[in-house]
């Protein structure tokens, strides 16, 4: 399969080996709901498109700069987007804590963007944010389509609804900014690096939101996605790669955090999920070692980098290195503690010698 196919997958949330692992070794009702994802997913996979937004009979008024414009819609547990428009900006909360929950985090994921980088929505020119919850029965995932983001009920014995995560949240509305910035082919090393990119932007949308710093950030993604049923603490660690979660259901968290234990596989579009916490955990390094807000110095480097010209859409991870540690010597100096720490990060991770 070329990698231009991978052009048009959605971008889902969670991995699909997980999903695997609960259709084998979860009870007979998580079986059933793990398959019907996996299922939705494959199904609805080439579903997506910026075309889309045309089509939604919503009001799509962009947005007046640093005032999000949100439309959140609810499926009814049907599989139609983007549903019924159930609140629009500046309507009161509804008590329906999903619908609620979007609106909320989709407004500080909003403010983190305009706030940290004077990015104007997805687009950077007031892009309405779209989000549809109660997405299908029980369904394990959430997900950027190309217009809007996904959201589905989880099956309330091993996941919670996906809105409950600010930093899932913050996560697929970076893949739309990604896919606009971009471009990053959806597979092996330029896959792995759009999936770090909305961890990392996930992360560091929770960190300002909570106003905590490198030091004090937990960096976990999906933290609050876990039910106490699971033994694990979330579904990746920028710090930790490997350490999320080692559950009999879900299994033992893959990802590696160094080069030496990058893992070779078709599955997962190359292992984008998996591989992505190198990168992830690179970047973890750097902010740990610039300590202070992780969304400045080092996101402002990632993200200067995502808007660099020189980052093609097969971008891998050598070369990713080599642009940040440049990103950081133009905005920095040659000689700044922040070139040294980029470069000091990626020889920690094996992808710079």
């Amino acid at each position: 399969m070329s990698l231009l196919h991978h052009r048009s997958c959605r971008y889902g949330f969670m991995p699909p080996y997980v999903l695997e692992r609960v259709a084998a070794h979860g009870t007979e009702r998580l079986r059933d709901v793990a398959r019907h994802t996996l299922t939705t997913d494959q199904t609805f996979r080439d579903r997506r498109g910026p075309g889309i937004a045309e089509t939604l009979p919503t009001p799509l008024e962009r947005s007046i700069p640093g005032q999000p414009a949100r439309y959140i819609h609810s499926a009814d547990q049907l599989l139609e987007l983007p549903g019924r428009l159930v609140r629009a900006e500046g309507q009161e909360a509804i008590g329906d804590p999903a619908v609620d929950e979007a609106y909320r985090w989709l407004g500080a994921t909003y403010r983190f963007f305009w706030e940290v980088f004077a990015r104007d929505a997805i687009d950077g020119r007031g892009m309405p944010l779209i989000g549809t919850v109660h997405y299908g029965q029980d369904y394990d995932n959430a997900f950027w389509n190309g217009a809007q983001m996904v959201f589905g009920d989880g099956d309330g014995e091993l996941f919670h609804r996906f809105t409950a995560s600010l930093d899932v949240v913050a996560h697929e509305l970076a893949h739309g900014v990604t896919e606009r910035e971009a471009g990053l082919v959806y597979a092996y090393q330029s896959g792995a690096l759009n999936e770090s990119f909305s961890d990392v932007f996930g992360s560091l949308v929770r960190q300002h939101y909570l106003n905590r710093t490198a030091a004090q950030a937990d960096w976990l993604i999906g933290a609050d996605l876990l039910t106490e049923r699971v033994n694990g603490r979330a579904m990746r660690s920028l710090a930790e790669p490997g350490t999320a979660y080692d559950d009999p259901v879900l299994g033992h968290d893959p990802q590696p955090g160094h080069m030496r234990d990058y893992v070779e596989t078709q599955a997962d579009n190359g292992g984008v999920h998996i591989n992505s916490g190198i990168p992830n955990h690179a970047f973890y390094l750097v902010a740990m070692a610039l300590g202070g807000y992780a969304w400045q110095a080092p996101g402002r480097i990632w993200y200067d980098t995502l808007l660099d010209s020189r980052l093609t859409a097969d971008c891998d991870f050598a070369t990713f290195a080599r642009l940040t540690e440049d990103n950081a010597d133009r905005r920095f100096g040659r000689h700044s503690r922040e070139v040294g720490a980029v470069r000091d990060a990626w020889r920690g991770v094996g992808v710079l010698s």
